[in-house]
């Protein structure tokens, strides 16, 4: 049997940025240098990807950090060759750090003769040689039945936990927790468990995919700071008539806590011209410098929780410590205080 020293990580070119992050704040917990292995992930002329692996990697646990975002076909595809490369190089383990999981909308069949690409996607990995997945706020939590290989899914929510109860200290008796849908009740509950915080809700009817018909609020707003919770903003479209329909119902602030900022299109125009106080994502998806230009949007680092979480699973120790408050407070020590 081999002998496993240390983790190891590799990184495609979709978030680069929180591969190295994560790779530092291992290097503290550590108390050694910790990198990301020497390799080149490359295009040929017709986009075809190659990878190449300059470091040996023979009986390592491999940790491969690369969220299928946007192109998602092309980061897909960089998963996926790095993983083959590792898998013929003879390392041990190889996990898929996928902080944000592309096709998770794609859970179910929806109308007749649609795919379920989700499960498409999770074959595809299990296939290529991933032996297990850790990702953050799966759209739909079913997706981690797709595979036959264990998924860790982390949550976002203790983390804005502390983020809330940080910028909001000695104003939390006035917070109201926003669904922006029936769907994302369980989500907006667990954080309003954590802040002690009452619940309300955003109905809508939709007529088609994409175009919200009409929107209703369930539950009394009126002189409250509303804080909208979701797992992703996409157009924006939907979270700013939220916003707007929230004042309207007579709330002082709107604030929306969201785990991916996919942020596509006229997204950050529209959230830079809503009623949004403040827009809090997390770095899941590499911002673009518009995002990080916008006034109002926030972005709160995973990379302590990514970090611990790669060493609690190549030691074999409960990814699911993670989950709790008191767990996560030592880790985002020096970002947030409750003193």
């Amino acid at each position: 049997m081999s002998v496993v020293t240390e983790p190891k990580l590799i990184s495609g070119n979709a978030n680069r940025t929180l591969a190295q992050s994560i790779a530092r704040r291992m290097s503290m917990h550590r108390g050694m240098s910790v990198g990301l292995v020497d390799a080149r992930v490359e295009r040929f002329n017709d986009q075809e990807i190659f990878v190449e692996v300059y470091e040996n990697v023979r009986g390592e646990d491999m940790f491969i950090i690369q969220p299928t975002s946007n192109p998602a076909n092309d980061n897909l595809m960089e998963l996926l060759i790095i993983t083959d490369a590792l898998k013929r190089s003879s390392a041990d383990r190889i996990t898929a750090v996928i902080p944000y999981f592309g096709y998770a909308r794609q859970d179910r069949r929806t109308k007749a003769r649609t795919p379920i690409s989700a499960k498409l996607v999770a074959n595809l990995l299990t296939e290529a040689g991933v032996d297990r997945i850790l990702t953050l706020d799966l759209h739909a939590a079913q997706i981690q039945g797709f595979f036959d290989i264990p998924v860790d899914n982390l949550y976002a929510s203790p983390v804005f936990a502390l983020d809330i109860l940080h910028n909001f200290k000695g104003q939390t008796d006035d917070i109201m927790v926003v669904s922006p849908d029936v769907g994302g009740v369980a989500r907006a509950r667990e954080l309003a468990k954590r802040i002690e915080a009452p619940l309300s809700i955003v109905d809508k009817r939709r007529e088609k995919a994409g175009e919200v018909a009409g929107m209703t609020v369930i539950g009394d707003v009126k002189g409250q700071k509303c804080i909208i919770v979701d797992d992703m903003v996409d157009t924006a479209g939907t979270l700013c008539k939220a916003a707007d329909l929230l004042m309207e119902h007579g709330a002082t602030e709107v604030h929306a806590y969201i785990s991916h900022g996919v942020l596509s299109g006229p997204a950050v125009e529209r959230v830079t011209n809503s009623a949004l106080k403040s827009l809090v994502i997390t770095d899941s998806i590499e911002p673009t410098e518009a995002v990080k230009a916008c006034p109002n949007i926030r972005i709160v680092p995973t990379a302590p929780m990514f970090a611990q979480a790669i060493l609690n699973t190549w030691s074999g120790t409960s990814v699911s410590s993670l989950f709790e408050t008191e767990t996560l407070t030592p880790i985002y020590e020096g970002l947030y205080s409750r003193d």
